[in-house]
């Protein structure tokens, strides 16, 4: 089966690139630290740090495992790819709810890169899909859980 591609900006490959560096270079050896302390108290059947410390590293070589294998699939979204006048990834668009009026700023990024409390969504996401593609003025309408939601396209910036 072949794995999924990961779409990412250049900010979003540094950001994947410093967080498996921080995890093999400073998580790992503290995790490391604290099995080694965990295992002076004696006992480990029952020892909470010891348990504590393993699943840390247990999670923390899954992340790495994670993060490794994105990297390995990733297409890096260039700013020649990215055109001037319709949404695609790696563009902020800024959008206006049509039924309450709030204006909202949202960069479209791959999945690996979404962070709402950034302001960045998903391509996969419901308003990142409807919003591919279109350009400044078009109205589109997300279909989303509690209904369907309205939005005109203000804005788009490179």
């Amino acid at each position: 089966m072949a794995e999924k591609e990961v779409l990412l900006t250049h900010n979003g490959l540094k950001k994947l690139e410093d967080e498996l560096d921080h995890l093999k270079s400073v998580k790992r050896r503290e995790v490391a630290e604290r099995i080694k302390i965990a295992i002076s108290y004696g006992d480990i059947s029952e020892n909470s740090e010891y348990d504590d410390a393993k699943n840390e590293q247990a999670f923390i070589e899954g992340r790495i495992i994670t993060l490794e294998k994105m990297l390995r699939n990733a297409r890096i979204i260039s700013a020649s790819e990215v055109e001037a006048n319709t949404i695609g990834i790696g563009t902020t668009v800024i959008i206006k709810d049509l039924e309450f009026g709030d204006i909202m700023e949202y960069t479209i990024v791959g999945s690996a890169e979404a962070d709402p409390i950034e302001n960045k969504i998903s391509n996969e996401s419901p308003v990142g899909r409807t919003l591919l593609g279109r350009a400044i003025g078009d109205v589109i309408e997300v279909n989303v859980p509690v209904g369907a939601l309205k939005y005109e396209i203000l804005e788009i910036k490179v």
